[in-house]
């Protein structure tokens, strides 16, 4: 990864902020850009500024698709954008008053509706400029270990086929694609006076909603009925059995892709403060466990419509 810019020569490169009151200190989160607080005379705002390294790892999309895709979604749910430093790359956003969200937060019953609601408005707003698809995404991470001689997690290509068997059961009816953030983890959501909204778009792009759900669900470790209290909440009355089980399919298809995601940037950029290693693991039994599961073809059965009702378990 390369060296972090100057934030110096960055501060004096937004014209706003020259000849006042500046000062700035990094902030915790951020797991591949370099991510900073910067109060101008006593007002927030967030400097962003990101790495090339990691989307040429396969790590992110480009930054400039990134800024563009965070330009669109600052009318919905994002942060503000206020200015745009191209040849760094780097953005300066709104500095969001509220909560960061855990794990524990998403979880809540009480909290679901809102998270939902903040997924329903990123999705009703710009379609964004560049698509996504985790299945996709996995293959690409594949030939970023193969290229690179990076060690798979142990067991990882024996499960081949069965990952094979959720990617078309997926395809049978896949929901229109929409504007979707890609990896909201409790930490890409802040709670604040005016609803929930979504920060971070390093995987951003047009995809299947129900993929959304199912990413959710993964990083906040949701249990089966968990995941029916996310499809309700954000389907509502179009909620269906398969809708349920279509979240859930993709819940397991984002811990097997995530578990690669964290092995390469162990392998490629790995840095300090974060153990990447053991996040890979952590996805991959995650991600075992659920592709081992005899309840699984019940959830294959559901979505492609051979069976009307969810498995509980």
């Amino acid at each position: 990864m390369s060296a972090v810019p100057s934030v110096a020569d960055l501060l004096e490169r937004v014209p706003s902020w020259v000849g006042r009151a500046v000062e700035w200190q990094r902030l915790d989160g951020g797991l591949s850009h370099h991510i900073f607080r910067v109060d101008v005379d006593g007002q927030p705002y967030v400097l962003r500024v990101l790495e090339p390294a990691v989307s040429a790892a396969g790590l992110g999309i480009p930054p400039e698709q990134e800024i563009a895709n965070t330009v669109r979604a600052a009318g919905t749910v994002g942060a503000r954008v206020y200015t745009v430093l191209d040849d760094v790359p780097a953005i300066v956003l709104e500095f969001l008053p509220g909560r960061t969200l855990r794990a524990a937060d998403v979880r809540h019953p009480a909290v679901v509706p809102a998270i939902a609601e903040a997924c329903r408005r990123l999705h009703a707003g710009p379609a964004f400029g560049n698509a996504f698809d985790i299945f996709a995404k996995r293959d690409e991470l594949l030939a970023v270990c193969a290229r690179h001689d990076l060690p798979l997690p142990e067991g990882y290509l024996d499960r081949s086929s069965t990952v094979d068997d959720i990617r078309a059961a997926l395809s049978v009816a896949p929901l229109p694609a929409v504007p979707c953030h890609n990896d909201l983890l409790a930490e890409n959501f802040i709670a604040t006076g005016d609803g929930v909204r979504i920060i971070d778009y390093q995987l951003s792009g047009n995809n299947d909603p129900a993929f959304e759900l199912g990413d959710i669900a993964a990083e906040a470790d949701y249990d089966p009925d968990q995941v029916e209290l996310l499809a309700a909440a954000y389907f509502g009355a179009d909620r269906t059995p398969a809708l349920a089980a279509r979240v859930r399919l993709f819940l397991i298809a984002s811990n097997v892709t995530w578990a690669l995601w964290f092995t390469v940037h162990h392998g490629l950029l790995t840095a300090t403060g974060f153990d990447y290693a053991a996040e890979a693991a952590d996805k991959w039994d995650q991600a075992r466990r659920s592709l081992d599961d005899p309840g699984l073809g019940g959830l294959l059965d559901t979505v492609t419509g051979r069976n009307t009702t969810t498995p509980k378990h």
